[in-house]
């Protein structure tokens, strides 16, 4: 007979989530996660797998917490710009309110981990592709609309918008200056005009 868990899987997930984010991959030992967790090193190999293992269930449910709100916000009926233009502006205010200085998970992952890792490498990319796909759809739809102008390239200015929310997301890691931030989202929502 299998043994019943002493511990919420899905509890000690989000926690580990928690810890990369604050830390990084590298800078996580499994004793810090047992510690964090308060769950057994064998449990978590048991449940989980390795630190490897964690660290790709604790990305995925960043991703699977964040990329559907995304979609969702540029794919409602109407004028597409105003949430565009509110996505490229919360990128920037997010970035000046992490105290923790956490960044984005994935912007993380994009820097420390997916460089060696072909795995997360494929992970990071398909969170990339989601939001390069779902800003596409929202400014073809803006240029039907007539929002953009026709000769606009829609792929192109997701594109743009993609690298630039990146960029500011790599900027938030540090001490950000708020009008170094400002500034560079006033420039990219000005390539819609």
């Amino acid at each position: 007979m299998a043994r019943t868990k002493e511990f919420d899987p899905d509890a000690a997930l989000q926690k580990a989530l928690e810890l990369f984010w604050e830390r990084g991959y590298e800078a996580t030992s499994m004793a810090d996660l047992v510690q964090h967790l308060g769950v057994a090193r064998a449990s978590i190999y048991a449940t989980f797998g390795g630190k490897h293992d964690l660290y790709v269930k604790a990305f995925e449910r960043y991703v699977q917490s964040r990329d559907p709100g995304v979609v969702e916000a540029l794919s409602q009926p109407g004028p597409v710009l105003p949430a565009v233009r509110a996505l490229v502006e919360a990128y920037a205010e997010e970035s000046l309110r992490d105290e923790r200085r956490r960044g984005c998970m994935v912007v993380n992952a994009a820097v420390e981990v997916m460089p060696g890792d072909p795995q997360m490498a494929r992970k990071v990319e398909a969170s990339w592709d989601t939001l390069e796909t779902a800003l596409t759809s929202a400014l073809t739809r803006a240029r039907a609309q007539g929002e953009i102008s026709g000769d606009k390239d829609p792929r192109a200015l997701a594109r743009f918008l993609l690298v630039v929310m990146q960029g500011i997301r790599v900027l938030g890691r540090g001490h950000p200056d708020p009008g170094r931030l400002r500034d560079a989202t006033a420039q990219a929502l000005a390539a819609l005009d």
